[in-house]
């Protein structure tokens, strides 16, 4: 069984994007590749093994992201209000005052530096299905801290 998944309409543009660039790479590595060869012994020839290193990163990434997009399915932007789900953003703020913002998206997209979180991960999970006024407890190695849902966006 094939894997969906969950992706935003900007982030399949940006792995998109990613996907052009490597493969407009790949002409430019082979040439590394060609003048590494030409400075002889290939078995201790370290600007050959680095270039062809760079062109199973490369090849291996394209394949991954070609994966990707083909299984890749749109979150559609949920309706503002209800509850929790995939591709809302929420507004949360603790017993304490201090506010948070994350937009719940699939495990490809999520980066928590930039408030997007995975739909698998625990507070993206624990999120799902809640709706305005609810609380959740949001565990870090260092606390456990209470927020309350502010707004769904």
């Amino acid at each position: 069984m094939k894997k969906q998944y969950l992706l935003t309409k900007e982030g399949i543009e940006e792995l998109e994007n990613e996907h052009q660039q490597l493969t407009a790479q790949r002409s430019a590595i082979a040439d590394r590749i060609k003048t590494a060869r030409e400075f002889g012994d290939l078995s201790e020839n370290a600007e050959y093994s680095a270039a062809r290193q760079e062109q199973e990163r490369n090849e291996s990434r394209i394949a991954e992201l070609d994966n990707i997009l083909k299984n890749a399915e749109v979150i559609k932007k949920p309706k503002k209000g209800d509850s929790v789900s995939v591709g809302s953003c929420v507004k949360l703020k603790s017993d304490k005052g201090k506010a948070k913002e994350y937009q719940v998206v699939g495990t490809v997209e999520a980066d928590p530096l930039e408030g997007k979180i995975s739909d698998e991960s625990p507070i993206g999970s624990s999120l799902l299905g809640k709706s305005v006024g609810q609380k959740i407890d949001i565990s870090t190695p260092n606390e456990t801290v209470t927020y309350k849902i502010i707004e769904i966006c």
